[in-house]
């Protein structure tokens, strides 16, 4: 481990995250709020701590090698929640530095979880640094910051493995760095287009862009009690339904969409997949809920596509209390709380392409029963996919749900109910943010004890890198030479 390169890039991410602070500042001075003055202390203790480790550190160009990348992935989302957490605190909007810690963890994770009680009362600046966590984190800090790695002399292809969901990483262009580029122009361009819509649909530029940057994130945080409820417009919902399906696609897809290569969009068999899944669990709940609760077809299938879409995405905006629907409905939303976005894409959850694995992977088991001799390979696509792959996949989805199954008994232990406590690793784990029981749609995670919201912002970290980037560095193998 050459922790010079760690101490480094860790450096850069904290000035990053610094300066991304001041980005509030234009706000919180328009609204006349007093939450100026919190920003740019915390602005400035990130520059103090993080401007000694850039400059006293080797300028020749290194190559990060796999285990600093790892290190560099977990120990950034820390340091970057740590730095973030100090605008809450110093501001006064949380009580406590474990509460400020999980606001801040949530939206870098894009979960989305909240322990505010009263979201109209904070200052438009600390809200506006609130959402603006979850479109940094959506796309990834690590992401942005390899794309200019290469004028600082450090490669990022071991940072972007690290960082990038799904089973495989997507290159689109032989640097690293061109591909992260690519990556945030598509990011930036679909934020833009929302915003403008919505802003069309009669939201201030500030809840525009606050919402946006939940939306395209897959975060969830808004700027009302009530979420995104509090609109009570169609045109809105719908705004936001197209886009959170978006932002639920891998986003490889998009650039080659925009590049003509309409064909490569449509034929791929995880986004066909992803579509159907969401348009099936829609068309289940949709029924449910007109006959048993609304009698009205139009909010009947806005609601239930909004949830769907919200749950399935891991954005976790909510237009109503789906606690109050079946328990039919609810059990599909829980169970689409674990399959979560595409790989590639800003959501978070098992993804979708890992399910399609699974199902693939075990039909093609039960055909080897009955016929011991044939050979017959799982294809996605049209390719063939290696059985490395396939037990990598296999092994990610045990060590999820034994992973699961522990943090549930550990939730438990605190003396919360079991389908809170299923509920709250659940959101939390798979980045969506409402839960179930007293961490539902309407309720919030502000009663819970300190030390479980340190351990559920754990849970946050380690469903956003995949379990194995935060897993490996916990092992003591890891850090041997």
């Amino acid at each position: 481990m050459r922790y010079r390169v760690v101490i480094k890039v860790l450096s850069l991410i904290i000035i990053f995250t610094s300066l991304a602070m001041l980005l509030a500042l234009p706000f919180s001075y328009y609204y006349g709020d007093n939450d100026s003055a919190a920003i740019l202390i915390s602005a400035g203790i990130g520059f103090a701590i993080s401007l000694p480790g850039l400059f006293l550190t080797s300028r020749k160009r290194e190559d990060i090698r796999a285990k600093e990348g790892f290190a560099i992935v977990s120990l950034g989302w820390v340091s970057f929640a740590l730095i973030g957490a100090l605008p809450f605190m110093l501001s006064g909007t949380t009580a406590g530095f474990a509460d400020a810690f999980f606001e801040t963890m949530s939206g870098f994770t894009t979960t989305g979880a909240t322990i505010l009680t009263d979201i109209e009362a904070v200052p438009h600046g600390i809200l506006f640094w609130r959402s603006l966590t979850h479109w940094l984190g959506g796309m990834g800090i690590i992401v942005l910051t390899i794309a200019i790695l290469p004028f600082l002399g450090v490669g990022g292809m071991q940072m972007f493995k690290a960082e990038s969901p799904g089973p495989t990483v997507d290159k689109l262009s032989p640097r690293i760095a061109s591909t992260a580029k690519i990556l945030w122009g598509v990011y930036v361009f679909f934020t833009l287009f929302e915003t403008g819509l919505l802003m069309l649909a009669g939201m201030s530029l500030f809840d525009a862009l606050c919402h946006s940057f939940g939306t395209l994130a897959t975060g969830g945080f808004s700027t009302k009690n009530a979420s995104v409820a509090a609109y009570s417009s169609a045109t809105v919902d719908y705004i936001i339904i197209i886009f959170m399906i978006i932002a639920g696609t891998n986003f490889s897809l998009h650039y080659k969409l925009f590049t003509g290569k309409f064909s490569d969009f449509f034929k791929n068999s995880e986004f066909r997949f992803f579509i159907s899944l969401i348009a099936f669990s829609t068309l289940i709940i949709f029924f449910e809920v007109l006959i048993f609760h609304y009698h009205d077809a139009g909010k009947s299938f806005q609601d239930s596509l909004f949830q769907v879409s919200s749950i399935m995405t891991t954005t976790g905006f909510g237009t109503a209390d789906y606690e109050q629907w079946s328990i039919t409905a609810q059990i599909i939303l829980f169970m689409l709380m674990f399959i979560g976005g595409s790989a590639g894409s800003t959501g978070g959850g098992i993804k979708v392409i890992r399910l399609l694995l699974l199902l693939k992977f075990a039909y093609n088991e039960l055909i080897r029963l009955l016929h011991p001799n044939a050979i017959v390979a799982v294809k996605v696509g049209g390719q063939v996919i290696d059985r490395k792959v396939l037990i990598n996949v296999a092994g990610f989805f045990i060590i999820y749900v034994m992973i699961t199954a522990v943090s549930v008994l550990i939730v438990s232990a605190f003396g919360i109910d079991f389908t809170t406590s299923m509920g709250a690793v659940a959101a939390t784990m798979n980045n969506i943010g409402p839960g179930l029981g007293q961490v539902g749609p309407t309720d919030n995670y502000a009663h819970l004890p300190a030390a479980l919201k340190w351990f559920l912002s754990f849970l946050m970290m380690l469903g956003r890198l995949e379990v194995y980037t935060v897993i490996i560095l916990l092992s003591p193998t890891f850090w041997k030479r």
